[in-house]
């Protein structure tokens, strides 16, 4: 439940200036954002701060850390997952946060190429959707049934210079892969994991993405509607230059080629190299604070 009165229904803030999911307000984010899913993840990373300085879990299960990386404020955001939980994200970080934000995703992907083994860093060239054709299951609808049963949709491109400056960071500790990155709006079906239980029609689905897409590297579910939000953050009669830029890097868990699972040691190894180089990637993109959210009334005052 809301902790706080909310002051409308269209756009929901608290008496305090909160937003209703993730639950901040002004000065408590910085313009350097590096997203998880995982919240003891978000935790394992906030390990690489010199300074913890704001951390908070809100009532949809939202965990944000701000803290000083390099003399910098970086914020960490757990959103938990799919489509839906970045959407809040995005959307409520850019109502308190004043400048323009770079939101780097740090994901766990499950590959579709030999060679990216698990372990292995992709970084996100592109990203597209994939969405089950709801209509297609309607049972006392035979037509439907002459429709596909899954929906890919067009690609998103990622901000150019932070996908390369996020792919020159991690080229310093590992092998990257480099590629597109398919986004399902569920972990099984859309992603063509099969199913006893569930009439799915995903058999051929895998074959259908590599098909429309031959760079596809990855699937995961939820870099594409972070490019999507970014590449639209251009005001409401979209007359503006975007004033979000984001890119997404993933570990390796699941070999779908191989059909093997990275194991716990290694995916927190692999998970804090490549968090340290993301955390490089966002201060090297935006290195001083120059036009970014005032330091005035924020948690990171008293450090500038």
């Amino acid at each position: 439940m809301p902790n706080e009165q909310m002051t409308s229904a269209n756009t929901p803030l608290s008496s305090s200036g909160r937003t209703y999911h993730v639950e901040t307000r002004r000065g408590e984010m910085s313009n350097r954002l590096l997203t998880v899913g995982d919240a003891s993840r978000a935790t394992l990373l906030a390990t690489l701060l010199s300074k913890p300085l704001f951390r908070h879990t809100s009532h949809r299960g939202f965990l944000t850390i701000t803290g000083m990386y390099r003399q910098v404020p970086v914020t960490i955001v757990a959103i938990g997952m799919g489509s839906p939980m970045m959407d809040f994200f995005v959307r409520e970080t850019r109502m308190v946060v004043d400048g323009p934000l770079a939101i780097v995703r740090l994901g766990s992907c499950g590959s579709l190429r030999d060679a990216a083994k698990t372990g292995a860093l992709v970084v996100a060239q592109s990203a597209f959707g994939i969405t089950r054709n709801y209509d297609y299951f309607t049972a006392n609808d035979p037509t439907a049934q002459l429709e596909s049963p899954y929906m890919i949709w067009q690609k998103v491109a990622p901000d150019a210079r932070l996908t390369n400056t996020v792919k020159k960071e991690l080229e310093k500790v590992s092998e990257v892969h480099m590629g597109a990155v398919g986004n399902a709006d569920g972990f099984y079906a859309s992603q063509g994991r099969p199913a006893d239980a569930f009439w799915d029609a995903n058999e051929g689905l895998v074959d259908e993405i590599r098909g429309k897409y031959p760079d596809v590297v990855a699937l995961e579910m939820e870099s594409h509607m972070l490019f999507h939000l970014a590449s639209v953050s251009t005001g409401k009669d979209n007359n503006q230059d975007p004033s979000v830029s984001a890119a997404c890097a993933l570990v390796v868990f699941a070999d779908r080629q191989g059909n093997s699972f990275i194991s716990p040691e290694e995916s927190q190894r692999k998970v804090l190299i490549a968090a340290k180089a993301l955390l490089d990637a966002l201060v090297e993109y935006m290195p001083t604070q120059d036009g970014l959210h005032p330091s005035a009334g924020s948690v990171w005052e008293s450090e500038m």
